[in-house]
């Protein structure tokens, strides 16, 4: 196992639930424990090629079985895509291979089952790809010991979080508003938690590109022509998991543009539902914070939707007793927390620390996570 020295260099690539890119973040640490302070050197959102993403997206909104040969196929394509993504962040900062300790790969999920008889989460983008290209030891396959120990596997960021962001004197919460929106709970004192809430972006992207024609609501543009409709908000909101108790994690194929849909009177406009979609991340994030960490103070929000001011306005509106602000404010750029906390879990592997908290995902205990590819 590779031993990195102190001031070594971690990049960490994932692409989230909205697949409108692969973030790289190359970051350094100022120390060899779990809570030493990240340093972000250098990062990038990298664009998929256009015809995969679309392919992708596809994928996680209408769910169909695929060949074995198909994920084959994805598999390789989205590993290539990974390494492209890896090869240019080392090159665009400034570095060779060999200043770089490890890569840390989440991949992109294509699939995420944490229930039933047999439970599994699979992510594709296969690391021998980005070993081979990239000459730089690889971690990748990270949820799944956690899921193999009776866990969600999800969200894995809440460790991340917790060695970061935590306060001695105040009760906090990170907010991530990526495809899917999820809570780290950060207690003064006490046990960290963390959960999925339900979809953030992820909805509003694919309402906006099917009726827009663009792959995001910039600034919340489509949403402010709309109203919200009171009435498919109220029956988006009486989704059952919305009511279970974590922890719980989702993705896009459980929310997913034909869920929307079915809850449609039909005479909608497609502005009053885009409005109606971003007060379901509002009011679903703030019912679940109230449910769980009550006191909450301060509220650190870090991804896609962090952009978006209609969004962050309905969040301020919906939990009025707590500080809503941007993880800039606290040294961390809010389009890298997530690729951020992938170096870091390269990072633990290495050192052989567990990398998931039992108390968010359900795991049986802690475990180290991922596998390693030598380069």
């Amino acid at each position: 196992m590779p031993n990195p020295t102190p001031d070594a260099l971690f990049l960490g690539l994932i692409s989230g639930t909205s697949a409108d890119g692969i973030d790289a973040a190359l970051v350094r640490f100022d120390g060899e424990h779990a809570h030493a302070r990240p340093t972000l050197v250098f990062g990038h959102t990298y664009a998929w090629e256009p015809a995969l993403r679309e392919r992708l997206v596809a994928l996680g909104q209408h769910a169909r079985a695929l060949t074995l040969d198909e994920i084959g196929e994805l598999d390789v394509r989205i590993g290539h895509a990974f390494a492209a993504a890896a090869q240019a962040t080392i090159r665009d900062s400034g570095h060779a291979p060999r200043d770089i300790a490890a890569i840390g790969s989440h991949g992109q999920t294509l699939r995420h089952r944490p229930h039933g008889n047999a439970p599994f989460t699979l992510q594709l983008g296969d690391a021998n790809c980005i070993a081979e290209r990239c000459f730089v030891p690889v971690v990748a396959d990270f949820r799944r010991r956690d899921v193999a120990a009776g866990g969600h596997g999800a969200p894995l960021v809440p460790a991340f979080h917790a060695a970061t962001l935590h306060a001695p004197d105040e009760d906090r919460a990170v907010l991530n508003l990526g495809g899917i929106a999820n809570l780290t709970l950060l207690p003064a004192q006490g046990t960290v938690r963390g959960f999925d809430t339900g979809p953030a972006n992820g909805l509003m992207d694919a309402w906006c590109q099917r009726h827009v024609g663009q792959p995001f609501d910039a600034g919340g543009a489509f949403a402010a022509q709309g109203r919200v409709d009171a009435a498919l908000l109220a029956r988006l909101l009486a989704e059952p998991w919305f009511a279970a108790p974590p922890p719980k994690s989702t993705g896009r194929d459980q929310f997913h543009l034909d869920w929307v849909e079915a809850a449609l009177a039909g005479d909608e406009s497609s502005a009053d539902v885009q409005a109606t979609l971003l007060a379901l991340t509002a009011r679903s994030v703030a019912g679940a914070l109230r449910a769980t960490q009550p006191h909450t103070r301060r509220v650190i929000a870090c991804g896609g939707g962090v952009h978006n001011p209609l969004l962050m306005a309905a969040l301020a509106e919906a939990m009025p007793d707590a500080i809503i602000e941007s993880s800039a404010v606290h040294g961390l750029d809010p389009d890298f927390v997530e690729a951020m906390a992938f170096a870091w879990l390269a990072r633990e592997h290495l050192a052989g620390r567990p990398g998931n908290l039992p108390a968010v995902t359900g795991a049986a205990g802690p475990r180290v996570l991922g596998a390693l590819y030598p380069a």
